[in-house]
C-alpha cells in the first residue's frame, strides 16, 4: 500500500513541500502530527484575521487600569480627618500642660 503524496504546501506553516517529503522542512509537521491536505480549521466558522486583531485591541483597552475617582475622594477625606485628629490631640495636650 503506497502512501498518498504530500500536499504542495504545509497546512500548518505554509512552507512549500517537495513531492517526496515525509515532513515539513520548516515546522516538522507530518501527517501523523497534523499535516494534512487541508488545514484542520477549514470548515470552522472562525473570525477573520482583521476581526481577531480588532477584538484583541478591544481586549487590551478593557484591561487598562481605569482611573479611580471614588477612591481618590475617599483618600482625601481620610487624610483630612487624620490631620484634624492629630491637631486636636496636639492642642489638647498643649492646654493640659498649662
Amino acid at each position: 500500500m503506497s502512501r498518498p503524496p504530500p500536499p504542495r504546501y504545509c497546512a500548518i506553516c505554509g512552507a512549500e513541500l517537495s513531492p517526496n517529503a515525509r515532513a515539513c522542512p520548516e515546522c516538522g509537521a507530518d501527517e501523523r502530527t497534523g499535516w494534512r491536505e487541508q488545514d484542520p480549521t477549514d470548515g470552522l466558522d472562525l473570525p477573520d484575521t482583521e476581526d481577531t486583531a480588532e477584538a484583541h485591541a478591544r481586549f487590551l483597552r478593557e484591561m487598562e487600569p481605569q482611573p479611580r475617582q471614588g477612591r481618590s475622594r475617599a483618600r482625601h477625606l481620610i487624610i483630612i480627618a487624620i490631620t484634624i485628629g492629630i491637631v486636636a490631640v496636639f492642642l489638647m495636650s498643649m492646654f493640659r500642660m498649662r
